[in-house]
């Protein structure tokens, strides 16, 4: 439209259409200032979830870095493989973190392929696009599949264990506690609650359960994928039995324990079991 405005400006020697040309081209520039300032000085981190497992969805944490001192940045759009998050406003010298959908295909330590960044500002005039590299990889653990068969727990499972200290309803009596409106009636404790003037109830252990060694070696499957999946699936049910769980994979031998952390040193054991990498 500029350029028909420009020979009709020319043809017609109209001063008005000159002014207005001018104007147009004025603010082109100006556009296309402004949003090449908007992809200066950005920084692109990824913060994935604890539990990233092969080939299932799964959304990552992008969080994008303004090093500017005194321009925020505006409508930046953010993509990975056809899925994109927009950032409206990031302010001078802050940081945003959005959920990015992603998909990541292979155990393992990945490396993410380098980002997209579009930006539209100011108002969609121009669109400017550039890359940016995301340094951290990310850890993806071999996704859960139900073994073919039980396991067996050879006579390593004794050794290494720890007892279970939890709450559960047929143990011993571990400490009595304050009354908090969801305990049995037959857990409280009526002469200390008589002395105290409110209800106090007896906290019991559960009872504890033997530890196991799951031995990639020994688990049932057609290949070590196989296994490792299959491991990965015992790992979860077994810790969600309330059961101390060990691994040996090769010559790396984890002692059996419980928790979270635990878990999550297991699943990183199976990610990089004969892939020669090593996670920060």
């Amino acid at each position: 439209m500029t350029l028909l405005l420009g020979f009709a400006a020319v043809n017609t020697g109209n001063n008005l259409l000159y002014l207005l040309v001018s104007a147009l081209l004025g603010f082109m520039a100006v556009s296309g200032i402004l949003g090449r300032w908007n992809l200066a000085r950005l920084e692109l981190r990824c913060v994935p979830p604890d539990e990233v497992y092969d080939g299932v969805p799964t959304l990552l944490g992008i969080e994008l870095v303004n090093r500017r001192r005194w321009l925020p940045v505006c409508l930046l759009e953010v993509l990975l493989d056809g899925e994109g998050v927009l950032f409206p406003l990031v302010e001078p010298g802050a940081s945003q973190r959005k959920p990015l959908p992603a998909t990541l295909h292979g155990r393992g330590l990945h490396p993410l392929p380098p980002l997209q960044v579009r930006s539209r500002f100011p108002i969609n005039f121009f669109v400017r696009r550039m890359t940016l590299a995301v340094a951290v990889p990310v850890l993806v653990f071999p996704v859960p599949q139900p073994c073919p068969g039980e396991f067996a727990a050879g006579p390593a499972a004794a050794r290494g264990s720890r007892p279970l200290r939890q709450r559960g309803g047929d143990g011993e009596i571990s400490r009595i506690g304050e009354y908090r409106g969801g305990e049995p009636l037959k857990l409280i404790h009526w002469k200390l609650s008589a002395r105290h003037d409110q209800l106090k109830v007896k906290e019991l252990s559960a009872t504890a359960r033997p530890p196991v060694i799951l031995d990639l070696a020994e688990l049932p499957g057609a290949g070590l994928e196989e296994r490792l999946r299959g491991a990965s699936w015992l790992v979860g049910r077994l810790l969600r039995d309330g059961r101390p769980v060990g691994l040996r994979a090769g010559t790396q031998v984890i002692p059996p324990a419980c928790g979270r952390p635990h878990k999550l040193r297991l699943l990183k054991a199976l990610a990089l079991y004969d892939r020669g990498q090593d996670a920060a």
